[in-house]
């Protein structure tokens, strides 16, 4: 692994603004040749790695691109504030995931939400886990009473009271309780005058938070899940450490990377600083372009577990 020094981390929202600006094909060198205003619009984390000690794990672009997202924030509105366009979309990605996980993973039977609905024990054990999990972490504006307040108020709207079946009732019901969640939450932006003129109402941006806190509470949170993201970090990391072997050993080994990859390389081996960020940066490109099935192919291959075919890298 590379020393902390070449490290400016790995987030999928820094690498979605790196594909847009730099990684993407398009008709021009400049990724997708986006807007100004399009890019800050996309800006969910409007600050490099390390700048708001708020959120050290959350940043909208790497150190490496600073100049691309210089270039989008000179529309303001301010420092790590999000623009209205960013704001609105924001909202959209949380309603969007929180409305319709909850829908799929009730439909599954992970997500119990008959038994939230009826069973008071149920919703306290639900309680702890988020409140316990997200304890110094919750909304700046919200503690612990206003979210259970707020969640306590919801649950009788969702009308479902038993397991869920895939007939016509139970489906029609289900939609019902989606759209109408939809709708308030739709309706819950307000405009006013000012330089942040988006305003979202406190009590449906609580009902969110804690209808986020289902997906993570019986799913992420979900044992198996944990096993099998643990088995992921693996393949990842020993993925990572291999190619950076062999981009920084006295003899490198140029072959082992894709033919797509090495025009991206700065001349190895990467021995000083600045080349060793530029092989860390590629390499982390390279595997964040790979499916779940093709990571896991790779890391096969290299440990010789299922060697596969010698073609494999001549389509990519």
């Amino acid at each position: 692994a590379p020393p902390d020094s070449v490290w400016d981390g790995f987030e999928g929202n820094a690498q979605s603004f790196r594909i847009v600006t730099r990684l993407a094909m398009g008709s021009t060198d400049n990724g997708l040749n986006l807007t100004r205003a399009t890019l800050n619009a996309i800006l969910k984390y409007p600050w490099l790695h390390g700048q708001n000690p708020k959120k050290p794990d959350k940043w909208g672009a790497y150190a490496s691109d600073r100049d691309l997202f210089e270039w989008a924030r000179q529309l303001g509105p301010g420092p790590r504030a999000q623009s209205n366009e960013a704001r609105l979309m924001d909202w959209s990605d949380d309603v969007t995931y929180s409305v319709h996980d909850v829908d799929d993973f009730y439909r599954a039977g992970v997500i119990p939400l008959d038994r939230l609905v009826v069973d008071p024990e149920e919703r306290e054990r639900f309680y702890k886990g988020v409140f316990d999990r997200r304890k110094g972490k919750l909304p700046e504006d919200m503690d612990e009473s206003f979210l259970r307040g707020a969640f306590d108020a919801l649950t009788p709207l969702l009308n479902v009271r038993k397991p869920y079946t895939p007939t016509r009732e139970d489906r029609t019901r289900l939609r019902r309780v989606t759209s109408t969640l939809i709708r308030d939450f739709v309706t819950a932006v307000r405009l006013q005058p000012g330089a942040t003129r988006i305003v979202i109402e406190k009590k449906r941006r609580a009902e969110i938070f804690m209808l986020k806190q289902l997906t993570w509470h019986y799913v992420i949170k979900n044992p198996a899940l944990a096993t099998q993201q643990h088995g992921q970090r693996v393949v990842i990391r020993q993925l990572f450490d291999a190619f950076y072997q062999a981009g920084t050993s006295n003899a490198p080994n140029l072959d082992f990377f894709p033919v797509s990859v090495r025009e991206f390389l700065p001349s190895l081996p990467a021995k000083k600083l600045a080349a060793k960020r530029e092989l860390t940066r590629t390499i982390l490109d390279f595997l964040a372009s790979l499916t779940e099935e093709q990571a896991i192919a790779t890391h096969h291959r290299i440990h010789g577990i299922n060697l596969g075919s010698s073609l494999v890298f001549q389509v990519r």
